[in-house]
């Protein structure tokens, strides 16, 4: 402790007293001082993020210094365009597209050098957007749904027959065994003596 009573907070330079002391990282802050260096937020120990000298809340962390791109952020109800201008961020120009020209057609080449095909819309299917089912590669949104309800599927609730999906419900009733006693459920079984 320095000489003339307490710690210097870490953010106005000030002594700061036993009473009004927040500790974070190694260093002592006013709990006045306690805020996020972008939206003034009050900090406490589950909302705080530390970047090299300085305090941020979780949010204003995650869009300086955390992933960007679509699915990043505090999840799926909150995804938006923010960019990060506000907290000085200036965004990445892009590359300029380059198509490949690799004109070997084997299927490791295809596999690994270029996209796969959706079964259902023909369109290509990106890493982002992509499920597998039945062995082929489908859009998330959209493509992977059952072939006869519309029902979107899941890896749980997939049932496939010569290429095409099926909710488990319509693979039953079209595909599954035929006759008394199926299709009903256990408790309409009978024993015939």
């Amino acid at each position: 402790m320095p000489f003339g009573g307490g710690n210097k907070c870490g953010c106005c330079q000030k002594t700061v007293f036993f009473a009004e002391e927040v500790q974070c990282d190694g260093r002592s802050f006013h709990k006045s001082c306690f805020l996020c260096m972008v939206c003034r937020k009050n900090l406490d120990s589950t909302t705080i993020a530390v970047h090299m000298d300085e305090i941020y809340c979780k949010a204003c962390y995650g869009k300086k210094y955390g992933p960007k791109g679509y699915g990043y952020g505090q999840g799926a109800g909150t995804l938006s365009m923010d960019g990060g201008q506000s907290l000085g961020i200036q965004p990445a120009a892009a590359a300029s597209h380059q198509p490949t020209t690799n004109p070997n057609s084997s299927k490791l080449a295809q596999k690994f050098g270029g996209t796969d095909k959706c079964p259902r819309c023909g369109k290509a299917v990106y890493a982002a957007e992509k499920v597998i089912g039945a062995g082929s590669s489908w859009h998330k949104n959209g493509c992977f749904r059952c072939a006869l309800c519309g029902k979107g599927l899941e890896s749980t609730t997939l049932a496939d027959k010569d290429g095409e999906i099926y909710c488990k419900g319509c693979y039953a009733k079209n595909f599954g065994p035929k006759g008394f006693g199926f299709g009903q459920g256990a408790g309409t079984l009978a024993h015939a003596q």
